[in-house]
Protein backbone atom coordinates (compact mmCIF):
# COMPACT_ATOMS: atom_id res chain seq x y z
CA UNK A 1 0.00 0.00 0.00
CA UNK A 2 1.21 3.52 -0.90
CA UNK A 3 1.77 5.63 2.02
CA UNK A 4 2.32 9.03 1.35
CA UNK A 5 4.75 10.99 3.89
CA UNK A 6 3.85 14.12 6.25
CA UNK A 7 5.30 17.14 6.07
CA UNK A 8 8.15 17.84 8.03
CA UNK A 9 6.80 20.22 11.06
CA UNK A 10 8.26 23.77 11.00
CA UNK A 11 10.80 24.42 13.33
CA UNK A 12 10.15 25.82 16.59
CA UNK A 13 12.00 29.17 17.40
CA UNK A 14 14.50 28.49 20.01
CA UNK A 15 16.92 31.91 21.57
CA UNK A 16 20.92 30.68 21.43
CA UNK A 17 22.39 33.68 23.07
CA UNK A 18 21.11 36.74 24.67
CA UNK A 19 23.55 39.30 23.09
CA UNK A 20 22.75 42.35 21.78
CA UNK A 21 26.19 43.38 20.48
CA UNK A 22 26.13 43.80 16.68
CA UNK A 23 29.60 42.50 15.83
CA UNK A 24 28.92 39.62 18.09
CA UNK A 25 25.41 38.59 16.02
CA UNK A 26 27.11 39.24 12.50
CA UNK A 27 29.85 37.05 13.20
CA UNK A 28 26.94 34.50 14.27
CA UNK A 29 25.22 35.15 11.02
CA UNK A 30 28.35 34.53 9.15
CA UNK A 31 28.68 31.50 11.04
CA UNK A 32 25.74 30.08 10.47
CA UNK A 33 25.38 30.92 6.76
CA UNK A 34 28.61 29.40 5.96
CA UNK A 35 27.19 26.19 7.20
CA UNK A 36 23.05 26.27 5.97
CA UNK A 37 20.41 28.72 5.59
CA UNK A 38 20.30 32.16 7.49
CA UNK A 39 18.06 35.23 7.61
CA UNK A 40 18.87 38.65 8.68
CA UNK A 41 15.89 40.87 10.56
CA UNK A 42 16.69 44.26 11.02
CA UNK A 43 14.20 47.14 12.58
CA UNK A 44 14.09 49.51 9.98
CA UNK A 45 10.76 51.73 12.20
CA UNK A 46 9.31 53.10 14.83
CA UNK A 47 6.23 54.11 15.15
CA UNK A 48 5.57 55.13 18.66
CA UNK A 49 7.98 53.96 21.28
CA UNK A 50 10.28 51.72 21.29
CA UNK A 51 12.66 49.23 23.49
CA UNK A 52 15.66 49.44 20.66
CA UNK A 53 17.51 51.46 18.17
CA UNK A 54 17.09 51.96 14.04
CA UNK A 55 19.03 49.07 12.24
CA UNK A 56 19.40 46.53 15.81
CA UNK A 57 19.36 42.66 14.35
CA UNK A 58 17.80 39.47 14.88
CA UNK A 59 19.90 36.71 13.24
CA UNK A 60 17.83 33.42 12.26
CA UNK A 61 18.65 30.27 11.32
CA UNK A 62 17.05 27.76 9.33
CA UNK A 63 16.82 25.24 12.19
CA UNK A 64 14.76 28.12 14.16
CA UNK A 65 17.91 29.01 16.18
CA UNK A 66 18.12 32.62 16.86
CA UNK A 67 19.58 35.75 19.05
CA UNK A 68 19.50 39.33 19.52
CA UNK A 69 16.67 41.82 19.88
CA UNK A 70 14.29 44.43 17.50
CA UNK A 71 12.51 44.42 20.91
CA UNK A 72 12.39 44.07 24.61
CA UNK A 73 12.12 40.42 23.84
CA UNK A 74 8.72 40.25 23.87
CA UNK A 75 8.41 39.63 19.86
CA UNK A 76 11.83 38.33 18.76
CA UNK A 77 10.16 34.84 18.65
CA UNK A 78 7.36 35.86 16.46
CA UNK A 79 10.07 37.87 14.01
CA UNK A 80 11.94 34.74 13.81
CA UNK A 81 9.00 32.50 12.77
CA UNK A 82 8.40 35.37 9.73
CA UNK A 83 12.44 34.61 8.88
CA UNK A 84 11.49 31.18 8.38
CA UNK A 85 9.12 31.53 6.38
CA UNK A 86 11.33 33.66 4.50
CA UNK A 87 13.73 31.25 4.10
CA UNK A 88 11.48 28.54 3.08
CA UNK A 89 9.88 30.52 0.35
CA UNK A 90 13.53 32.01 -0.36
CA UNK A 91 12.38 36.03 -0.59
CA UNK A 92 12.68 38.56 1.87
CA UNK A 93 9.76 40.16 3.73
CA UNK A 94 8.96 43.06 5.96
CA UNK A 95 6.59 42.38 8.59
CA UNK A 96 4.84 44.91 11.19
CA UNK A 97 4.91 44.51 14.48
CA UNK A 98 2.98 45.96 17.89
CA UNK A 99 0.77 49.31 16.61
CA UNK A 100 -0.48 49.02 13.16
CA UNK A 101 0.34 45.34 13.39
CA UNK A 102 -2.35 42.93 11.39
CA UNK A 103 -1.29 40.31 14.46
CA UNK A 104 -3.50 41.97 17.25
CA UNK A 105 -2.19 39.43 19.97
CA UNK A 106 1.49 40.68 19.63
CA UNK A 107 1.75 44.39 21.41
CA UNK A 108 4.57 45.98 22.47
CA UNK A 109 4.64 46.99 26.10
CA UNK A 110 5.61 50.54 24.84
CA UNK A 111 3.10 50.94 22.74
CA UNK A 112 4.35 51.42 19.91
CA UNK A 113 4.82 49.62 16.73
CA UNK A 114 7.66 48.97 14.95
CA UNK A 115 8.73 47.22 11.21
CA UNK A 116 10.95 44.70 11.04
CA UNK A 117 13.03 43.97 7.65
CA UNK A 118 13.82 40.03 6.36
CA UNK A 119 16.95 39.52 4.65
CA UNK A 120 17.59 36.03 3.74
CA UNK A 121 21.69 35.84 3.45
CA UNK A 122 23.08 34.95 0.17
CA UNK A 123 26.40 35.95 0.91
CA UNK A 124 28.51 37.36 3.91
CA UNK A 125 30.43 39.52 1.90
CA UNK A 126 28.80 42.66 3.29
CA UNK A 127 29.07 41.32 6.78
CA UNK A 128 32.48 40.40 7.06
CA UNK A 129 33.33 44.42 5.86
CA UNK A 130 31.77 45.97 8.51
CA UNK A 131 33.49 43.26 10.89
CA UNK A 132 36.79 43.91 9.27
CA UNK A 133 36.18 47.65 9.89
CA UNK A 134 35.00 47.15 13.24
CA UNK A 135 38.33 45.54 13.88
CA UNK A 136 40.05 48.58 12.91
CA UNK A 137 38.05 51.04 14.94
CA UNK A 138 35.99 52.47 11.75
CA UNK A 139 32.70 52.70 11.11
CA UNK A 140 30.72 50.86 8.57
CA UNK A 141 27.70 50.70 7.25
CA UNK A 142 25.28 48.57 5.26
CA UNK A 143 22.30 49.61 2.91
CA UNK A 144 19.83 47.10 2.68
CA UNK A 145 17.28 47.19 -0.56
CA UNK A 146 14.04 45.94 -0.19
CA UNK A 147 12.92 45.83 -3.95
CA UNK A 148 16.69 44.47 -4.85
CA UNK A 149 16.88 42.33 -1.63
CA UNK A 150 20.31 43.23 -1.66
CA UNK A 151 22.47 44.04 1.33
CA UNK A 152 25.74 46.46 0.36
CA UNK A 153 28.51 48.46 2.20
CA UNK A 154 27.76 52.49 1.73
CA UNK A 155 29.72 54.75 3.58
CA UNK A 156 28.33 55.47 7.05
CA UNK A 157 25.86 58.35 7.86
CA UNK A 158 25.84 59.64 11.26
CA UNK A 159 22.88 57.51 12.31
CA UNK A 160 20.58 54.39 10.90
CA UNK A 161 18.33 55.97 7.98
CA UNK A 162 16.05 55.55 4.89
CA UNK A 163 18.18 56.59 2.21
CA UNK A 164 15.35 56.75 -0.67
CA UNK A 165 14.19 53.20 -0.65
CA UNK A 166 17.07 51.51 1.04
CA UNK A 167 17.46 50.83 4.58
CA UNK A 168 21.29 52.08 5.88
CA UNK A 169 22.08 50.94 9.16
CA UNK A 170 25.12 52.16 10.89
CA UNK A 171 27.87 49.85 12.78
CA UNK A 172 30.65 51.78 15.50
CA UNK A 173 33.65 49.99 17.36
CA UNK A 174 32.54 49.12 20.64
CA UNK A 175 33.59 52.21 23.92
CA UNK A 176 37.64 51.81 24.50
CA UNK A 177 38.37 53.47 28.08
CA UNK A 178 41.85 54.56 28.67
CA UNK A 179 42.48 54.70 32.36
CA UNK A 180 45.64 56.30 33.66
CA UNK A 181 46.31 56.17 37.86
CA UNK A 182 47.18 53.57 40.03
CA UNK A 183 44.78 53.74 42.41
CA UNK A 184 41.92 51.69 43.41
CA UNK A 185 39.10 53.92 41.22
CA UNK A 186 40.91 53.18 38.51
CA UNK A 187 41.51 49.58 39.06
CA UNK A 188 37.25 49.25 40.23
CA UNK A 189 36.36 51.15 37.18
CA UNK A 190 38.92 48.52 34.92
CA UNK A 191 37.01 45.60 36.41
CA UNK A 192 33.45 46.94 35.62
CA UNK A 193 34.23 48.53 32.23
CA UNK A 194 35.58 45.14 31.22
CA UNK A 195 32.43 43.36 32.75
CA UNK A 196 30.73 45.75 30.64
CA UNK A 197 32.35 45.16 27.08
CA UNK A 198 34.30 47.78 27.23
CA UNK A 199 37.57 47.95 25.52
CA UNK A 200 39.77 48.68 28.89
CA UNK A 201 43.68 50.58 27.89
CA UNK A 202 45.70 51.22 31.14
CA UNK A 203 47.91 53.35 30.94
CA UNK A 204 51.58 52.45 32.51
CA UNK A 205 53.16 54.52 35.09
CA UNK A 206 55.33 57.20 33.93
CA UNK A 207 54.13 56.36 29.84
CA UNK A 208 50.90 57.91 30.29
CA UNK A 209 50.86 60.16 27.24
CA UNK A 210 52.99 58.74 24.95
CA UNK A 211 50.63 55.28 25.50
CA UNK A 212 47.70 56.62 25.02
CA UNK A 213 48.55 58.83 21.94
CA UNK A 214 47.78 55.52 19.85
CA UNK A 215 45.12 54.49 21.88
CA UNK A 216 42.55 57.55 21.62
CA UNK A 217 39.91 57.40 18.31
CA UNK A 218 36.76 58.82 18.19
CA UNK A 219 35.23 56.54 19.95
CA UNK A 220 37.24 56.66 23.25
CA UNK A 221 36.74 57.91 26.62
CA UNK A 222 39.88 58.70 28.54
CA UNK A 223 39.68 58.71 33.11
CA UNK A 224 42.50 59.96 34.99
CA UNK A 225 42.42 58.66 38.65
CA UNK A 226 44.99 61.02 39.55
CA UNK A 227 45.62 62.41 43.46
CA UNK A 228 48.04 65.03 41.60
CA UNK A 229 47.83 67.67 39.16
CA UNK A 230 51.53 67.01 37.93
CA UNK A 231 50.85 62.74 37.55
CA UNK A 232 47.90 63.67 35.07
CA UNK A 233 49.80 66.26 33.22
CA UNK A 234 51.05 64.32 30.41
CA UNK A 235 47.66 61.75 29.85
CA UNK A 236 45.87 65.00 29.81
CA UNK A 237 47.23 67.39 27.31
CA UNK A 238 47.51 63.90 25.03
CA UNK A 239 43.94 63.68 25.86
CA UNK A 240 42.54 67.13 24.74
CA UNK A 241 44.48 66.94 21.64
CA UNK A 242 42.48 63.87 20.60
CA UNK A 243 39.29 63.25 19.14
CA UNK A 244 38.03 61.40 22.46
CA UNK A 245 34.20 61.80 22.83
CA UNK A 246 34.88 62.04 26.86
CA UNK A 247 37.44 63.28 29.09
CA UNK A 248 36.85 63.19 32.87
CA UNK A 249 39.43 63.75 35.17
CA UNK A 250 39.51 63.37 39.60
CA UNK A 251 39.67 65.69 42.09
CA UNK A 252 37.56 69.07 43.45
CA UNK A 253 35.92 71.45 42.12
CA UNK A 254 39.00 73.25 44.13
CA UNK A 255 41.01 71.08 42.11
CA UNK A 256 39.48 71.52 38.71
CA UNK A 257 39.94 75.21 39.44
CA UNK A 258 43.60 74.57 39.95
CA UNK A 259 43.94 72.59 36.73
CA UNK A 260 42.28 75.31 34.76
CA UNK A 261 44.79 77.55 35.50
CA UNK A 262 47.30 75.57 34.73
CA UNK A 263 46.33 74.78 31.15
CA UNK A 264 45.08 78.63 30.38
CA UNK A 265 48.76 78.59 31.42
CA UNK A 266 50.09 76.42 28.50
CA UNK A 267 47.15 77.82 25.72
CA UNK A 268 44.69 75.82 25.82
CA UNK A 269 41.54 77.58 25.21
CA UNK A 270 38.55 77.54 26.58
CA UNK A 271 36.50 74.96 24.60
CA UNK A 272 39.08 72.74 25.54
CA UNK A 273 38.95 72.76 28.76
CA UNK A 274 35.80 72.49 29.20
CA UNK A 275 35.66 69.54 27.09
CA UNK A 276 36.90 68.48 30.98
CA UNK A 277 34.30 66.93 33.26
CA UNK A 278 35.36 67.23 37.16
CA UNK A 279 34.60 66.80 39.08
CA UNK A 280 34.50 63.32 37.19
CA UNK A 281 30.58 61.26 37.37
CA UNK A 282 27.53 61.31 36.96
CA UNK A 283 26.47 62.01 40.58
CA UNK A 284 28.42 62.64 43.31
CA UNK A 285 30.15 63.33 45.77
CA UNK A 286 30.81 59.74 46.34
CA UNK A 287 32.36 57.98 49.51
CA UNK A 288 33.51 54.49 47.70
CA UNK A 289 35.53 52.40 44.93
CA UNK A 290 31.93 50.90 43.51
CA UNK A 291 29.90 53.78 43.57
CA UNK A 292 32.43 56.45 41.86
CA UNK A 293 33.11 53.61 39.16
CA UNK A 294 29.39 53.22 38.87
CA UNK A 295 29.02 57.13 38.63
CA UNK A 296 32.07 57.69 35.97
CA UNK A 297 30.75 54.60 33.81
CA UNK A 298 27.50 55.78 33.68
CA UNK A 299 28.52 59.53 32.32
CA UNK A 300 30.60 57.78 29.85
CA UNK A 301 27.59 55.75 29.04
CA UNK A 302 25.53 58.77 28.36
CA UNK A 303 27.88 61.42 26.67
CA UNK A 304 28.53 58.33 23.99
CA UNK A 305 24.94 58.07 23.22
CA UNK A 306 24.37 62.01 22.97
CA UNK A 307 28.07 61.80 20.98
CA UNK A 308 26.35 58.90 18.32
CA UNK A 309 22.51 58.81 19.11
Amino acid sequence: MDQTLAPLAAPIPARVSSTDDPAELLRFAIDVHGRGAAALATLVEIRGGAARTLGSHVIVTADGRFCGYVSGGCVEAAVAAEALVAMKEGRDRVVKLGDGSPFFDIVLPCGGGISVAIHVLKNAGALQHVLDRLDRRQPAALAYSPERQTLEPVDPPHRACWRERDFVGVYRPRTRLVLSGQTIEAQTVARLAAVAGYDVVNCEQGEEGRAAAGSIDPFTAVVLFHHDLDAEAAILKTALRSPAFYIGALGSTRTHRRRVERLAALAFGRDEIDRIKAPIGMFGPTRDATSLALSVLADVAAARLVAYA
